[in-house]
Parts: C-alpha cells; structure tokens; sequence
C-alpha cells in the first residue's frame, strides 16, 4: 500500500492531469520542430521535478521504509484482484504525461519531451520499487514494474505514433463499506481511504470518440466513452481474514470484480479551452473520472444502471 500513496502524490506533485494539447483537426506537431526553449521555464521544470523526486524520496526513507532488509522480491501479481497493478500503471501513464506537459511548455521539442516524461516516469516508479525491495514485509515486484512499463508506453506510443492521446487511463473513487473492518489497512480517514481502499477506486479506459472514429465537424469533439474496472469485497491482499461481529458472528464478504461503462468528457476539447489561460486549471481535472451515469456488470448482481454516483458495495 504504501508505494500506491508515494505514487499517487508524485503524480499529484507532477501536474499529472494536463492533457497532450494536439486536437482533432488540427495537425500535430512536427516532432523535429522546437521553436526555442524558456530558459526560466526549463530550470524551473527541471529544478521543481528534481525537488519533488528528491524531498518524498527522502521522506520515504525516514518514515515508511526504516526497517531495511537485504534486497530480495516478492510476487504480489494474486493481491487485491489485480487493482494494484492497473492503479501502477495508471500512475505511470500520468507522470509520463505530466511531465511530457512540463517539458512542452518549457519549450522542448516534442521527440525530447516524450522521451523525458517516460524515462521520469520510470525513474520515480522504479525508485519505489527498489524501496519495497529493500523494505521489510515487502518485495520488489516484477508484476508492479511490467504494470509500469504499460502505463508508460501507452503514453510514449500514443504521442509518438498519432502526436495525441486517443486513449486516456482515468481515476474514479467512491467511498466503500469496507474500511471500518480493517481500518488500519483500507484507511481510518476518506483522504487515506482514497489511496488505501482498493474496493473504493474505480480504473477507467477512456476514448476520446472523435479520436477514435471517422465522424464528421459537428460531432463534439470532448465527447468520451470510458471503461472501467473496480474490485469489491476485498479487506486483504489474497484473501479476507476472518472476522467477527459484537454478537460473535463471522462477516463474510464475497470478492469480485465489476466491469463498467459510461460517457465522459474531455475537458481540453471543450470549446473556449483550448488555448486559454483557464486551460491547466480545468484540465487538471483529466486524470480523475467525472461522474456520470454508467453501467455495471459483475458476477453477484448482474447488469446494473447507475443514474450518477456509483454505490457503495
């Protein structure tokens, strides 16, 4: 859990939610082309993103990782019906997105930017992985580094081989009913619950429609159609432990996976943004999914229609 926390600050830290800026219609960039750096904007880029892999690299070490063991692995590929694995590499998309943007912005050409953003990524996902190696009760992971690895050529190969991102990874939470049979595990507080709670997140696939289908000028070009995967029931990695009510009871909970579609919008595409100066603020907003209604499939409950906000179970 801990390596979930460390990543989802970096990605916060990182700018991790404004969008790659090529739009339908409009013709890419030529990946060649680097129409001058800013100076101050490129030290502040490369100053910032040092300061932040820096100051929580240090703050792992002297809080979380203390109890250091000789480095060995650990296979966690079974945890948490595979949550983890797709939140590494929704993670590891946007750090390598966020920091393609910085590196855009600061005026580095596009071919240079790409690279960076994706070799950053790696570099941050990599450090925490080297961490849990060395960490007791934990393990460096070949299951989390290949969840990586996805992330950040989803990114580096959209950019490279179409110069936009058709296909956006998404985050979405809810708060699950989970958390008070493990808090200390899943979370005493919403805010530890949104990185700690597996049950409560929500991973979706989002499609930028007018990226993706041979449609005409006055189909609105925000317009998205997201899927989405979540997992339920779970208050441990393998299994739920057992547990028992004030009367003595055992609670059991049945774990497994939901499966989800709805509508999304793509908030650089909608008219007036792109290219004002509200841009990066709304845009931030990419990286979480806006609620909306959807549907859902799962084994316990079958087809299900969500007007708005997903339930808590």
């Amino acid at each position: 859990m801990r390596h979930r926390l460390y990543s989802f600050l970096l990605a916060a830290g990182l700018g991790l939610g404004q969008p790659a800026r090529a739009q339908v219609g409009v013709p890419a960039p030529d990946p060649g082309t680097n129409t001058g750096i800013n100076q101050g904007r490129f030290i502040g880029v490369v100053v910032g993103t040092a300061a932040v892999y820096a100051l929580t690299s240090y703050f792992l070490g002297k809080t979380w990782y203390t109890k250091r063991v000789p480095f060995h692995a650990f296979n966690d590929n079974g945890e948490w019906l595979q949550m983890d694995k797709v939140g590494h590499a929704t993670t590891a998309y946007a750090i390598s997105r966020g920091e393609y943007e910085l590196f855009r912005w600061s005026g580095v050409n596009e071919r240079a930017s790409v690279l960076t953003g994706g070799l950053i990524a790696l570099l941050y996902q990599t450090t925490i992985e080297l961490f849990d190696g060395r960490s007791e009760g934990w393990g460096f992971s070949k299951g989390d580094m290949a969840a990586n690895l996805t992330g950040i050529g989803l990114f580096m190969g959209q950019q490279y081989g179409w110069g936009e991102q058709k296909v956006n990874l998404r985050y979405g939470w809810r708060q699950s009913i989970y958390p008070p049979y493990r808090p200390n595990l899943l979370g005493h507080t919403v805010g530890n619950q949104m990185l700690k709670d597996y049950n409560g997140q929500q991973y979706w696939l989002s499609l930028n429609l007018a990226s993706v289908l041979p449609v005409g000028p006055s189909f609105p070009r925000w317009l998205a159609l997201d899927l989405g995967y979540s997992g339920s029931g779970m208050t441990g990695g393998h299994a739920n432990p057992p547990y028992f009510d004030a009367n003595g009871q055992e609670v059991k909970f049945t774990r497994y996976r939901q499966f989800y579609l709805s509508p999304d919008v793509t908030l650089a595409r909608l008219p007036g943004l792109n290219g004002s100066s509200a841009q990066p603020l709304v845009s931030a907003g990419q990286f979480f999914k806006i609620p909306a209604p959807s549907l859902e499939f799962n084994r316990l409950n079958g087809l299900r229609f969500h007007p708005l906000l997903l339930p808590k179970d």
